[in-house]
């Protein structure tokens, strides 16, 4: 069996490297014609995403992250309103690490071709057909296309720059703004704006309170700001701004350095914490940018052709498993095809068992962001109900159904799985 995929991110390698495993060949095709090393904000990988990588091998120590094994949120005058752990050790010894997102795929990515898998770049997708007789190299016969579903042998995939690609199955790794998404269903609602734009960056020089690791998180008067000390002098950062719509390309673009900058000093100016400090001392503020999610995928797949990560179910970083719920599905998936062999099998026993719990931590991921957003009477409740409540319970409980998730490679999975 031989895979297209469609997206060099961090879904498309880890899941190529998980087929790979499974004794399926892979090719990775990525749009754009060159990497983005050193670019971008970072993020959180919580403990079982990196269970996932340790399926394959990849130990969290040669990510490039720092630990970050707790977080404490604060309201705006600094008061302590809960403090939560970002998942507890395990067997393995490992805790949520943060790393920057470049950081992240650059490794996987490298990782995927030192174990032979080929990248190919400049491979913007534009069509994919379901082909009787392609896959396993063969030509399709000419003429007889048909739509995915259809019940052919393989899929065709057209690139931009006018080359194509055959497999006996096609994975859309490609994101949020998916194309694969859209060749299996052009009606499938667009992502939707979650009410926050996001920024961030990286502060040198600067001192700041509390242990190594630890997030502390400000639910300002104004916005959202939260900061990890990585090291010595250096501090990462992001923060939420609540926006009522969601900021056009030219509206982001009107964001000049120097002006976004002094919104957020401005939109900071009131609050307890280092966050003007911190702001001050960055060379390079980050974004802004809108936050998106996708609530509900209707179609995940049509026959061999099928979507993971983002691209099936996009979650605001919020959540703070993005990434790991990305790296769970390519694992889980090369281990569906692995036992089921037939592509369209696969993908529907793969959605079986994943769309509830996505779909779930999406939810989750939404309220979370609706407390970052001031209003005077869900601030009360939040901050004297809501966030004592889930510290007291979360320091009560043995066991987290989000970062305790691990996956079981070794067992092999029915023809008609149970949704968990």
């Amino acid at each position: 069996m031989r895979a297209i995929i469609v997206g060099a991110g961090i879904t498309g390698p880890v899941t190529a490297m998980a087929l790979q495993k499974a004794g399926i060949e892979a090719t990775v095709h990525e749009a754009y014609d060159r990497t983005a090393d050193g670019v971008g904000a970072y993020l959180t990988l919580a403990p079982n995403g990196l269970a996932a990588l340790r399926v394959l091998d990849i130990d969290h120590r040669d990510l490039g992250g720092f630990d970050t094994p707790a977080l404490e949120l604060r309201g705006s005058g600094g008061r302590v309103l809960a403090r939560l752990g970002m998942g507890r050790d395990d067997d393995a010894g490992t805790v949520s690490q943060t790393v920057r997102r470049s950081d992240l795929y650059t490794r996987l990515r490298d990782e995927a071709v030192r174990r032979g898998i080929p990248v190919e770049y400049g491979k913007r997708l534009v069509d994919a057909a379901v082909v009787p007789g392609a896959g396993s190299g063969a030509a399709g016969a000419a003429g007889v296309v048909g739509p995915p579903g259809a019940g052919a042998a393989g899929v065709v995939a057209s690139f931009a720059d006018g080359t194509t690609a055959e497999g006996d199955l096609l994975i859309g790794a490609d994101g949020l703004h998916s194309r694969t998404r859209a060749i299996l269903d052009p009606a499938c609602p667009p992502p939707r704006y979650t009410g926050l734009l996001n920024t961030g960056g990286y502060a040198s020089g600067v001192t700041v309170d509390g242990p190594r690791g630890v997030f502390t998180m400000t639910f300002g008067k104004r916005a959202f700001f939260a900061y990890a000390n990585r090291g010595p002098g250096d501090v990462w950062w992001f923060a939420n701004v609540p926006r009522a719509r969601e900021a056009s390309a030219d509206e982001l673009a009107a964001w000049t350095p120097e002006r976004w900058r002094a919104e957020l000093e401005r939109l900071f100016a009131d609050d307890a914490g280092p966050a003007l400090e911190l702001i001050a001392a960055t060379p390079q503020v980050i974004g802004p940018w809108n936050t998106l999610d996708l609530p509900r995928v209707p179609v995940w797949h049509r026959g061999p052709i099928g979507l993971v990560g983002d691209a099936a179910h996009g979650i605001s970083p919020t959540s703070g498993q993005g990434a790991s719920l990305a790296i769970e599905d390519g694992v889980l998936l090369a281990r569906f095809l692995r036992d089921h062999r037939d592509p369209a099998e696969a993908f529907a026993a793969f959605e079986a068992l994943r769309r509830g719990r996505v779909e779930r931590l999406i939810a989750q991921a939404k309220r979370t962001s609706n407390q970052k957003i001031p209003n005077p009477l869900t601030r009360v409740l939040r901050d004297r109900v809501i966030l004592p409540l889930v510290s007291r319970a979360a320091a009560r409980s043995t066991r987290d159904w989000v970062t305790d998730y691990r996956i079981d490679w070794n067992t092999p999975t029915t023809p008609t799985p149970t949704p968990r």
